[in-house]
C-alpha cells in the first residue's frame, strides 16, 4: 500500500510548520507507523532538529528534485526510531534556476515518489510522507503540493493569522483545479497558543468560526521544552516526553490518523 502523504505548508515563517513536521513525525512513529520526513526548506531546520549533521548530507532533497538520486537513495534513518528523512542542503536554493525551464518542473516530487522500491524502515514500507515546506510560495512548495494527499497548515495564534491563511487557501484550491485534483486539507493546528493571553483565545477562536471542523481540537502552546529540543538534534517527545508541548502532538498524531482513517473512508 503507496503512503499517506502530508505537506506541512504556511508562506508565514516562525509558524511552527518544522516543530509539528519533526514531533508529529516521532509521534505518528510512536504509536506504530513508519515516517519519512522530506525536509524541503533551504535551511534545513528539520535535519538539523533530528540530529543529522551537514557532513552526514551527501545526498540531499536537492539531489532528489534534479533527478540525480531517488529518494531510498537520499533517505537516513534518524535515531528516532521508525523515523528518517531525507534531508536539505544550501543547494536547494538553487533548485528553481535548475528545473525552471523544464515542463515538468512542478511534478519532479510526484515523479520522485513513484520510485519508493527498497524503502523500507525496519522491513516494513512507509506508511506517512511528511514534507516540511519553506516559508513561501515557491516552485519547492508547489512541488510539494502537487506530491501531496493532503495539507496540514500550522497556524500560529496571532492576529495576522487568517490574513496568511486566505492565501495559501487559494494556492491550494488553484493546484487542486489544475494540477492535483485529489489534494485535500487534512487540517489547520493551532500553535503557540499562550493561554494567559486574550489574543490567542480570540484568534483561536476566529479560525474555528471561519475553518470550522478542519481546525483540530488539539491546540499546540507555547512551550520552553518545544523551542529548546532542536538545539538538542532531538524531537521534543524524546527531549521531554513529559511537556506540554510533547503531550499536545501525541494527542495530534491520534487526530491526524482518526481524520486519515475518515478520508480513506469517504
Amino acid at each position: 500500500m503507496a503512503p499517506r502523504i502530508l505537506t506541512l505548508a504556511n508562506q508565514k515563517g516562525g509558524v511552527g510548520k518544522t516543530t509539528t513536521a519533526i514531533n508529529l513525525a516521532t509521534a505518528l512513529a510512536a504509536i506504530g507507523e513508519r515516517v519519512l520526513i522530506v525536509d524541503l526548506d533551504p535551511q534545513g531546520n528539520a535535519s538539523t532538529g533530528l540530529g543529522i549533521s551537514r557532513t552526514d548530507r551527501a545526498v540531499s532533497a536537492y539531489d532528489v528534485l534534479v533527478g540525480e538520486a531517488s529518494v531510498p537513495q537520499a533517505a537516513i534513518m534518524t535515531s528516532v526510531p521508525n523515523v528518517a528523512i531525507v534531508p536539505s542542503t544550501m543547494d536547494l536554493l538553487g533548485v528553481e534556476l535548475t528545473i525552471a525551464d523544464q515542463a515538468d518542473r512542478a511534478f519532479k516530487l510526484r515523479n520522485a515518489f513513484k520510485d519508493l522500491h527498497g524503502l523500507r524502515i525496519n522491513e516494513q514500507p512507509v506508511s506517512y510522507i511528511l514534507i516540511d515546506c519553506p516559508p513561501s510560495l515557491n516552485l519547492l512548495t508547489i512541488n510539494s503540493l502537487v506530491a501531496a494527499d493532503a495539507v496540514l497548515v500550522p497556524l500560529q495564534c496571532e492576529f495576522f493569522a487568517l490574513e496568511g491563511l486566505s492565501q495559501l487557501l487559494q494556492t491550494i484550491e488553484q493546484i487542486r483545479s489544475t494540477l492535483n485534483p485529489r489534494l485535500s486539507i487534512q487540517g489547520v493546528v493551532m500553535t503557540m497558543f499562550d493561554k494567559r493571553n486574550n489574543l490567542s483565545e480570540q484568534v483561536l477562536n476566529d479560525v474555528r468560526s471561519e475553518m470550522g471542523d478542519l481546525v483540530y481540537d488539539t491546540v499546540i502552546p507555547r512551550n520552553v521544552r518545544l523551542s529548546e529540543a532542536p538545539s538538542y538534534g532531538k524531537p521534543a517527545l524524546l527531549y521531554d516526553l513529559k511537556c506540554a508541548g510533547s503531550q499536545a502532538y501525541l494527542r495530534l498524531a491520534t487526530e491526524v490518523i482518526r481524520r486519515e482513517r475518515r478520508l480513506n473512508a469517504a
